[in-house]
């Protein structure tokens, strides 16, 4: 096995593979500010899958979002309290994606490639986000990365157009036969009746 099948092993049960290093992590996270640029990539394995090089042009930011259920806006004005719906709201976005937006808002210069899980407690989940600067002649070299210097590309978090962004919209399947495949064929909505 190489290194990086060692390192997988590890994040499959990392509270208890890490042991305490879990627990410091966690200590030092939550005294941090909600979004923190690091050096390099806590989840190596991880980070690489998804497109992560150690070169100039990628930065790495860790993300703290809040755990839970979230309510709607409570309504001031005069409504039936039945209508404002604070009892279950479901949002569509991921805590993943909400993340992703958020360092997006945070560093407007730099176009989100991909996140991943890092860790999480009773309060809250930390993921780490993979940005490039579409502007930094490294990454216009790439030959993996460069696409990102198109205008087609600007602002592709906030279009839905990152992996969990794609999953919140139901353009990823996960489970059965076919798993890559996208939406219901034409074919099937029609025996379907749509």
């Amino acid at each position: 096995m190489g290194f990086y099948k060692y390192v997988q092993d590890l994040w499959k049960r990392p509270k208890k593979n890490l042991g305490d290093l879990w627990k410091d992590r966690l200590y030092k996270w939550r005294r941090e500010a909600s979004i923190v640029r690091i050096a390099k990539p806590t989840r190596i394995d991880r980070a690489r899958s998804l497109g992560y090089k150690a070169k100039q042009g990628i930065v790495v930011a860790r993300v703290r979002i809040g755990r839970g259920g979230r309510e709607r806006p409570h309504n001031l004005a005069g409504r039936k309290p039945k209508r404002s719906g604070l009892k279950k709201f479901f949002p569509k976005k991921s805590l993943q994606l909400i993340s992703e937006e958020r360092v997006s808002k945070k560093y407007p210069n730099l176009e989100v490639l991909n996140s991943y899980y890092v860790c999480e407690d009773g309060l809250f989940k930390w993921y780490e986000v993979i940005m490039l600067d579409p502007d930094h002649p490294s990454i216009i070299k790439d030959k993996e990365l460069g696409w990102v210097n198109k205008s087609a590309h600007t602002g592709r978090v906030h279009r839905g157009l990152t992996s969990a962004g794609k999953k919140s919209r139901g353009l990823v399947r996960t489970k059965g036969r076919g798993a890559e495949k996208i939406r219901p064929s034409l074919a099937a909505n029609k025996k379907r009746g749509n």
